[in-house]
């Protein structure tokens, strides 16, 4: 018999800061089952087969099947954290903007950021016995502020049993889709306003007011230096008049357009389009340098609560905030 089968799954098994699945694989290991018919699946997926649980397809079955027995029905909380994270995934634009990522185990974290002046971005020679030029990194004034996000089911076990479980997860997916943007307006938020620590973003002053030009994505892409302009943030009224600009209307890059769905982007920086920009706004910055995402955990959910059919009172979540690491690597431009 297989190690998978002789897992005895409980409610202990959920620990903060880990999920199910990476448990599972601790006790199940992936790399066991190199050149089995199993290859490919990882511990979450083989407890589903351990148990006749079909997810997705044609075959999907109901919710009912988790609660079979008491060992599957200890996998739903992680079903539902994973298709929440699959909604995540596929709203995601954070990935898009954001330097690197900080798993933390508390609620309190003080970044670490670094002030340059135009004379410590060049590296000048030094003679021999001379001073060296330093470069001063210290820990952020304030804490990050960390926000928590999520949604709340409200339905009873009755209601949902019979229920196909490809079809609840296409809600869980949309939860995860409201957590990616909430985010991202909290990402663009610290962009414009700062993290507490003083470090607002600058703003690059238009050549007219009210109208978009060729000339201020220059100026944008100037002021940045030596930052690389490598995206570009823009809302719907911002992206219209970017999109509608003389330059962004070669004749090729229209048929891509048509075409693919692909875009030409200013100055080859890659253009995202978000809710979380209102008005003429636009956001140049450097995504290797400009922002670090501080992040409480997973997706977290009452799995108590889901393991218990205590469906309408359990709670999906997630904990994160924003950091500024170069103040300089951001500019926004409103005209």
């Amino acid at each position: 018999m297989a190690n998978f089968e002789k897992i005895n799954l409980e409610k202990g098994m959920y620990q903060t800061g880990r999920s199910l699945t990476e448990i599972l694989e601790e006790m199940d290991p992936s790399e066991n089952y190199k050149g089995t018919a199993l290859e490919g699946l990882d511990a979450f997926s083989r407890q589903l087969k351990r148990f006749d649980i079909k997810v997705s397809g044609k075959g999907s079955d109901t919710i009912e099947k988790f609660f079979a027995t008491t060992d599957s029905a200890a996998l739903f909380p992680e079903y539902v954290s994973r298709a929440v994270n699959a909604g995540r995934e596929e709203a995601d634009m954070l990935s898009d903007i954001v330097a690197t990522v900080t798993k933390i185990d508390g609620m309190d974290y003080r970044s670490c950021t670094s002030s340059l002046t135009d004379d410590d971005k060049s590296l000048k020679r030094v003679a021999e016995g001379a001073f060296i030029p330093t470069t001063e990194i210290k820990t952020s004034d304030n804490l990050v502020r960390l926000h928590k996000r999520g949604r709340m089911l409200v339905a009873s076990y009755e209601a949902l049993r019979f229920q196909r479980i490809d079809l609840f997860t296409v809600t869980l997916k949309q939860i995860g889709a409201y957590i990616a943007r909430t985010q991202m307006a909290d990402a663009v938020d610290v962009i414009i306003n700062g993290d507490g620590n003083q470090n607002g973003c600058d703003s690059v002053t238009p050549a007219a007011s009210g109208s978009l030009s060729y000339t201020d994505l220059i100026s944008m892409w100037s002021a940045l230096a030596p930052f690389e302009l490598n995206t570009v943030l823009a809302g719907t009224p911002a992206m219209t008049d970017l999109l509608t600009m003389s330059e962004m209307k070669d004749a090729v890059a229209g048929l891509n357009f048509q075409g693919s769905g692909k875009m030409i982007t200013p100055l080859g920086a890659n253009l995202i389009h978000t809710t979380a920009l209102t008005g003429n706004n636009i956001i140049g910055l450097d995504k290797n340098c400009a922002l670090e995402m501080v992040v409480a955990g997973d997706v977290a959910v009452d799995y108590d609560k889901l393991i218990d059919r205590q469906l309408e009172k359990a709670s999906i979540s997630c904990i994160a905030g924003f950091a500024k690491i170069y103040n300089g690597a951001a500019k926004k431009l409103s005209y």
